[in-house]
């Protein structure tokens, strides 16, 4: 055999061997995917923050972990519903797991601890004398009825450390007892008192991250928030005076236990996959991930040694006292004292609902529309899901097109059965005139005594605003010392850009109704 030939089978032979090394490799990658598992967890919308900590874990080790994001009160729907194929529920709070309605869970564990406290702007602190000193929930509820603090808050009734906040309020005016029985629901002086404390509130949010933007924003000194929440807001802040101040309160505080656990029913490889990861969160090394977060992984409330740059205690942060934690009360405690909130208790709200009623509502905007306003304004079935307007409520109806209409005013929440027939019965036609409505609105809601009432607007559309005085809407915006917030309901063709500027203007949000036009407006009841 000549040099050529023998040159040419070498090549060949190598070929060969380089095709099944290829071949081998791919056998072996198909392998390793067809034995990757994927995870899908529905987590409370507070751990959106520890996403590169799952996403380095799940690189390393070859699996997927596909993470929901949504408000407790969404979680507990959206499972009760079991119409979802979620391996894991991540919950801020023990507690949610327990209203669960059949939803089987396994393996349940305490991944870290969350204190809900009054975040103080330091300069109000320091003038309210809470800064070095031992506060109780009473100075707090003295300062507000003296007209000295306004506070922000999550919704009592739609997220965690609403609710967290309030049973412990409820707790501590009780006097802390073993067991918060339905009997204290119907204390008189405790209801007077919680009355007292959430006159306080000037501003309600349905999510975390908006809160956290409204105290960015300066629409208030004060807020009720998870001591990360605290943490996160600070390093974002440049003057020392304008840094939130966590105060806890000495005769109790809130301690959100962080619980991940498995959903459903045995699977071998995916229930392994799970316990990897949870093994992993609640190791060494996890943990002193979740530490670096703000988050406290340790019992009791006492660690000397934390990183003072995350646990300031120029901000209030103290890690070196005993934090007197509050007892959770039943199930059933928790559902009524809910309910309490919504229909007594909270500050009543003003709101004006402006609702789009042009041309392109015909069919079924039209259709959803009206479901959606039916839902939402009918005791029955609004309180439910605990979003039911109270008698004390006042509520302004503006049906708009082309023309902005007479606004239909109802002092009473849940006297609505004459505005739902006007609802009903109008036919939609003409364009949209979305900026003299706005205005409007506005006009509608100016002299309301804040002091007795949160006022806000709900703006409904579906189009692009197409007559009426942008520079009008900016002027009587602008002339208002108090932002009142403008929540847009996106849905059809609306203008985002549009809606988004209305938003910016008066410190409000825009929420997207195009899939589903009712979970948005229940969206939206958080937040006022």
């Amino acid at each position: 055999m000549n040099k050529k030939s023998v040159y040419g089978f070498a090549l060949f032979v190598l070929s060969i061997i380089g095709f099944v090394f290829v071949m081998c490799v791919a056998l072996f990658n198909v392998s390793e995917d067809l034995n990757r598992q994927t995870i899908r967890i529905i987590s409370s919308t507070d751990n959106k923050d520890l996403e590169p900590i799952l996403d380095r874990y799940a690189a390393q080790n070859n699996i997927d972990i596909l993470v929901d994001y949504a408000g407790t009160l969404e979680i507990m729907e959206n499972l009760n519903e079991k119409n979802n194929n979620y391996d894991a529920v991540w919950v801020s709070n023990s507690m949610w797991l327990y209203m669960l309605d059949g939803v089987k869970t396994s393996d349940s564990k305490i991944i870290n601890m969350n204190p809900v406290v009054f975040g103080i702007r330091k300069s109000k602190a320091q003038e309210l004398g809470f800064i070095d000193n031992e506060v109780k929930l009473e100075d707090i509820i003295n300062a507000i009825k003296e007209g000295k603090l306004k506070f922000a808050m999550t919704s009592a009734t739609q997220t965690n450390t609403g609710a967290s906040a309030y049973l412990g309020f409820l707790s501590v005016l009780a006097g802390k007892p073993e067991i918060l029985t339905e009997d204290y629901l119907n204390d008189d002086n405790i209801k007077e008192n919680l009355k007292a404390l959430f006159n306080g509130v000037n501003r309600s949010s349905g999510s975390e991250e908006f809160l956290e933007e409204m105290y960015k924003d300066g629409d208030c000194d004060a807020i009720v928030t998870y001591e990360t929440s605290i943490i996160n807001i600070n390093k974002d802040i440049s003057k020392d005076s304008d840094a939130l101040y966590a105060i806890y309160t000495q005769d109790g505080v809130s301690l959100c236990d962080s619980v991940f656990a498995y959903l459903g029913e045995r699977n071998t490889l995916k229930e392994d996959a799970f316990l990897k990861l949870q093994s992993y969160l609640l190791s060494n090394e996890g943990q002193e991930e979740l530490i670096k977060t703000g988050r406290r992984v340790w019992y009791g409330g006492i660690k000397e040694d934390v990183d003072k740059n995350v646990f300031n205690p120029n901000w209030g942060i103290d890690t070196t006292k005993y934090i007197t934690p509050i007892k959770y009360p039943s199930t059933t405690v928790i559902k009524k004292a809910l309910s309490l909130y919504q229909s007594e208790l909270r500050k009543p709200t003003h709101i004006v609902f402006a609702l789009d009623y042009s041309g392109s509502m015909t069919g079924e905007g039209i259709t959803q529309l009206r479901s959606a306003m039916n839902y939402i304004l009918t005791e029955e079935e609004a309180s439910k899901n605990y979003l039911q307007f109270s008698e004390k409520d006042k509520i302004t109806f503006i049906l708009f097109n082309s023309q902005v209409g007479t606004p239909i005013a109802v002092k009473n929440g849940i006297k609505t059965d004459e505005v739902l027939s006007k609802i009903e019965n109008t036919e939609p036609r003409g364009g949209t005139n979305i900026y003299d409505t706005v205005t409007k609105a506005i006009d509608e809601l100016k002299g309301v005594n804040t002091e007795k009432y949160n006022t806000s607007i709900v703006l409904m559309t579906d189009g692009l605003g197409n007559s009426g005085s942008r520079e009008k809407m900016i002027q009587n915006i602008e002339n208002e010392e108090i932002k009142i917030p403008v929540y847009s309901i996106m849905f059809g063709s609306a203008d985002s850009d549009q809606l988004e500027e209305i938003a910016e203007l008066t410190h409000g949000k825009v929420f997207d109704g195009r899939s589903n036009l009712l979970e948005a407006f229940k969206t939206v009841r958080g937040y006022n």
